[in-house]
């Protein structure tokens, strides 16, 4: 019987074939990018092959890796489904958003959720990183980009990517909320790690003329330096729906919308058959009519 290659270079093997990237799989399993190049070494001097070839920005499969790789997702994806199957938890759905979704959409909007699904479990990993729908577990996910996202997922589109410029109600002019451009272009703007600003003034055909900017690492804190007063944000508006409800931001822009960087909900073509995640699928799809 040929000797099988050790389980912890096929796991690494799978994660780098995945996200084509040792860093990205090493952070997918908690070890470090070293770990993972050196199991999937071994694994090659194990098959006397080489599976990948090493790219500037990344990792690129020969076609004897993409051919294994192919047959070896499949095999963990059943341990996974298999060792699941002994625990089952129907009504978990585990959901992966940014941190700046989750708390300035989707918490917000929970309530509602509860409302109509008081049964369901549902989980929230917030994380600026990637996650994975099968070592994590991931259920469904809310990704900001474009289609296509992966042959085995299900893509809807959730919100078009509408720029508007917010801040709080003292920056506006009393009788009229709207800045012309070349006003708009002097105040002080509040940037965060998309830095759409420069792209939005140009669209209106001005340059930027602030004297203080304030850069931030997420849209969701930007959101909370304009409405504590720090300047302008150009954030998408359908995140700020609820603070412009409130009266804690004015809009004080026109809308841009910044095409091919929309927001999509991924579903795994193999959760069409659990109830909870497609209801859970359902209202999230269902829900951007009453926020746009």
């Amino acid at each position: 019987m040929t000797e099988l290659p050790p389980l912890n270079s096929l796991r690494a093997f799978d994660a780098a074939g995945r996200r084509l990237s040792f860093r990205s799989a090493a952070d997918e399993l908690g070890v470090t990018q070293g770990a993972v190049a050196q199991q999937v070494r071994q694994l090659e001097t194990h098959l006397s092959l080489v599976l990948f070839e090493r790219m500037p920005k990344g990792l690129k499969f020969t076609s004897a890796g993409r051919s294994f790789h192919n047959r070896i997702a499949k095999i963990f994806a059943d341990l996974r489904s298999a060792t699941a199957e002994l625990k089952p938890e129907p009504n978990r759905v585990l959901i992966s958003v940014t941190p700046t979704f989750a708390a300035k959409w989707l918490i917000p909007n929970l309530p509602d959720f509860s409302a109509a699904h008081p049964n369901i479990d549902l989980r929230i990993m917030a994380t600026e990183k990637v996650s994975s729908f099968y070592s994590d577990g991931i259920d469904l996910a809310v990704r900001q980009g474009s289609p296509p996202f992966g042959a085995s997922l299900d893509v809807t589109l959730l919100f078009k990517q509408s720029l508007i410029a917010v801040a709080a109600p003292r920056f506006a002019n009393k009788d009229d909320t709207h800045l012309d451009p070349e006003t708009l272009a002097k105040k002080p703007k509040v940037h965060d790690t998309h830095n759409h600003w420069p792209s939005y003034l140009a669209h209106f055909g001005v340059q930027d003329q602030s004297l203080r900017h304030l850069r931030l690492s997420q849209t969701s804190l930007a959101v909370d330096a304009a409405i504590a007063g720090q300047g302008v944000a150009l954030v998408s508006r359908f995140l700020v729906a609820h603070d412009l409800e409130a009266g804690r931001l004015v809009e004080v822009g026109a809308a841009w919308n910044a095409s091919g960087n929309d927001f999509y909900v991924l579903m795994p073509r193999a959760e069409k058959n659990n109830e909870s995640v497609v209801k859970v699928m359902t209202w999230l799809t269902a829900r951007p009519s009453k926020d746009t």
